[in-house]
């Protein structure tokens, strides 16, 4: 099995590259609100450590907010309740997608949770600033703080990239992205 792993900056089309590949792709995001969705558990312990914020389950998205905001010690407090959960997940997903050729790890934080392993081939999607703040204020929960507060426990952009086998340039045109990802699997494949 070949793991495609899409890194690059928050809000440059990973996941929008991560589809164009055409095969099964773990996306982390949609997995974590899924987490705060359904997993009781998770409820939980988040409940625990910040009783003075999270009122019911399931886990509120403005509690979050609230969360991160409070300290900044707050954001890692979360990830580390909320990654093994995620490293569970795709571990199952792994599992069940063994008979597979090839699949597409859709993850923000790979790199930095060390998921990578020594085969996988890393995509760096690469987006103009501009592109992609323009992007960012489209989204309905765009907070400048809690992206701030998220860059700071991301590498460095420059590290991701020297760290990757392929760089697609997004320009957010379907024809364009579609012709790196052609490219990328015809080189891998």
């Amino acid at each position: 099995m070949i793991r495609i792993a899409i890194v690059g900056d928050i809000g440059s089309g990973k996941s929008f590259i991560a589809k164009l590949f055409g095969y099964p792709v773990f996306n982390a995001d949609r997995v974590v609100s899924g987490i705060y969705k359904n997993d009781k558990n998770c409820f939980r312990k988040i409940k625990k450590k910040f009783p003075n914020y999270v009122s019911s389950f399931p886990l509120k998205k403005k509690d979050l907010v609230n969360i991160i905001l409070q300290k900044k010690e707050n954001l890692k407090i979360i990830v580390k309740i909320v990654h093994p959960i995620v490293r569970k997940k795709l571990e199952n997903f792994i599992k069940r997608k063994k008979r597979n050729e090839i699949v597409v790890l859709d993850i923000p934080l790979y790199l930095e949770n060390k998921l990578n392993k020594k085969k996988d081939i890393i995509v760096f999607v690469n987006s103009k600033k501009k592109e992609i703040i323009k992007r960012l204020k489209k989204r309905q929960n765009y907070n400048v703080s809690i992206l701030n507060k998220f860059k700071k426990i991301q590498l460095p952009i420059e590290k991701k990239r020297k760290k990757s086998t392929f760089i697609i340039n997004n320009n957010f045109k379907i024809k364009t992205a579609k012709k790196y990802v052609k490219q990328i699997l015809e080189v891998i494949l």
